[in-house]
């Protein structure tokens, strides 16, 4: 039997939402009749609508899903105020204020705290540059991402950028692509670096060599089945395909069909192609492929290139991260910019569209490691920018303790997370900069903070990885993080390993100094963490965490799964400032 969400989208589903959100709007969000708001904020993910957690009835959290993260000139600043204008709450953020906007892990912007009755204006003024919101959640192709340089990078063996935007051009509002059994999630990569994280996507197109009639040809090969969701993460595996940059899009197509028809539509948990995957293994998903959907003879799989692959490769000293100052391929240079678990306040990010524009082009891109890149700056630009305030906060030469820390949306805004994330993850990461020292040599180490085991803030691909838990302490129910060790991706990636459950948040910091404490004690010399962790065996590991009670001070301890909002001073339900109406006058509880 189709779930549910199956006969929601059977009724109405794509393009034709856009015309219900305008009915809504219109008339207000008490006029979505109760039974139906299930089905109604399901479709409306297709427009990057999410509803937020319980308790925050009439506000959503709005996606911007730009291809490989790229913003042309003057896109940014709309967002930027976009936030200003739409996207404030009724109380302020205790670490970033009220108005701001989020960079993801995959390359997009979210705005919060947005009414319905707003969104139609919203979607014109985005329209206006070029930008929009569909697709950029729901069942469907998301946004493309890739390298957050593609197409100015001297590292490139193949111009993603082109590919990039050209998938995006396709697949974006293409009726025949447009409900798929779950979210699809495409990578290109062109670089040595291997930054648009192929391994982790349900598609990845990733930089290979082929000689086709005597010529060698620089393309693709292509994986197929990643993903890191819930406890089922999975590398993409080859299909041994290749492609050129003119073949791509018709073999993406295919298996997007692929997928479309073969993929599980009655259990949404098995309902990713990784599982299909699982189930036919890659040499009958290519045939599938060849049999039922491409005309013409595929090539086999050509050289692979991931031999190069430096990003989050786990090396000791590399950063290759796109944070800080590096040359273009036409002699100019682009600036990446630390942002913090990737929230920027409006205010800032309005002075930041200001200094993209002032010494480069006014492009900004997104780095799936939720920070900005800043292109086109002349050589003799640099100086200027760097002198420029903003960028005491949004460094191009972070601490790696947080140059290497991502965190997702957590109980914030998230229904299906288990803890409070953004204002820890920084707090977290401030205390380890003042407290704790990392070993000779480690100038790159990563800790990811998810909220749950959906893993939007890929926690499997982090030198430390934390999941939110609950557990109890002194007899209270307190918030806790499962600590993973060792993850990483590079030409031979591995999921970290889980080896201590539920620690008490409040122990977490310590835990990671100690652990860094025996790092530095047992490594050989120039021993990287990954390398350290690959030689011991969970248990080992386990006794390398210490969790400790440290002067680190948490406001958060408190379960906030009680609470409508987590930074209530009491767990009572009336201490929440939502839900409320555009004005910000309250709606009862019981509507």
């Amino acid at each position: 039997m189709p779930s549910d969400v199956e006969n929601w989208k059977d009724e109405l589903y794509g393009t034709d939402i856009r015309d219900e959100i305008d009915r809504f709007a219109e008339s207000g969000w008490e006029t979505i009749p109760e039974d139906e708001k299930d089905a109604w904020f399901e479709r409306f993910k297709w427009y990057g609508l999410y509803h937020q957690r319980a308790g925050q009835e009439s506000y959503f959290m709005l996606r911007i899903g730009p291809p490989a993260g790229v913003l042309e000139p003057g896109q940014f600043r709309v967002l930027a105020e976009l936030a200003q204008e739409y996207s404030t709450g009724p109380v302020e953020n205790p670490e970033f204020g009220n108005g701001w906007l989020d960079v993801t892990t995959r390359q997009a912007i979210q705005l919060h705290w947005i009414n319905l009755e707003d969104v139609p204006e919203i979607f014109d003024r985005l329209e206006e540059v070029g930008l929009s919101a569909v697709q950029a959640c729901g069942d469907s192709w998301r946004n493309i991402v890739g390298c957050p340089v593609a197409g100015k990078d001297k590292h490139e063996h193949v111009d993603a950028h082109q590919l990039g935007h050209d998938l995006h051009d396709t697949f974006k509002e293409n009726e025949a692509h447009s409900n798929l059994p779950r979210k699809w999630k495409v990578s290109v990569t062109g670089c040595d670096e291997g930054c648009g994280q192929g391994d982790i996507n349900d598609l990845a197109f990733e930089p290979a060599r082929k000689k086709i009639d005597g010529e060698t040809v620089t393309g693709y090969n292509v994986r197929v089945g990643g993903g890191l969701a819930r406890n089922e993460p999975r590398f993409a595996r080859n299909i041994d395909v290749f492609v050129t940059p003119e073949q791509a899009v018709e073999v993406a197509g295919g298996i997007s069909a692929l997928f479309r028809d073969h993929g599980n539509r009655e259990n949404r948990y098995a309902a990713r192609i990784k599982f299909l995957v699982d189930e036919w293994g890659p040499e009958k998903l290519r045939a599938v492929l060849q049999e039922e959907y491409i005309d013409w003879e595929l090539e086999t799989a050509g050289e692979d290139l991931r031999s190069s692959y430096s990003y989050n490769a786990g090396e000791a000293d590399g950063k290759h991260d796109h944070v800080g100052v590096h040359e273009q391929d036409d002699g100019n240079y682009y600036v990446g910019l630390n942002v913090l678990v990737g929230r920027i306040g409006a205010d800032d990010a309005v002075e930041l569209a200001d200094i993209a524009e002032e010494y480069g082009s006014g492009e900004v891109r997104l780095t799936q490691r939720q920070n900005i890149v800043l292109t086109d700056v002349p050589e003799a630009n640099l100086e200027a920018l760097q002198s420029e305030a903003q960028l005491e906060h949004y460094s191009p030469d972070p601490h790696p303790f947080q140059r290497g820390s991502i965190a997702c949306t957590g109980t914030e805004f998230c229904s299906l997370s288990i803890v409070e994330t953004k204002n820890r993850q920084v707090r977290f990461s401030r205390w380890l900069v003042d407290n704790v020292e990392l070993p000779d040599s480690v100038e790159n180490f990563h800790i990811h903070l998810s909220g749950c085991t959906a893993s939007c803030a890929q926690p499997q691909i982090a030198d430390v990885s934390l999941r939110g838990m609950k557990t109890r302490k002194n007899g209270e129910p307190v918030e806790a993080l499962d600590i993973g060790l060792g993850g990483g991706l590079g030409e031979n990636p591995q999921f970290a390993a889980w080896v201590a459950e539920r620690i008490p948040v409040d122990e977490v910091p310590g835990a990671i100094a100690n652990l860094l404490g025996n790092f530095e004690a047992e490594r050989e010399a120039g021993q990287s963490f990954r390398e350290f962790v690959i030689e011991r065996d969970d248990e080992q590991l386990a006794e390398l965490i210490e969790p400790e009670e440290t002067s680190y001070e948490d406001p958060f301890m408190h379960n906030t799964k009680r609470t409508w909002y987590p930074y209530a001073d009491q767990d009572g339900l009336d201490e929440s400032p939502a839900p409320a109406h555009p004005d910000g006058s309250p709606i009862s509880a019981d509507d």
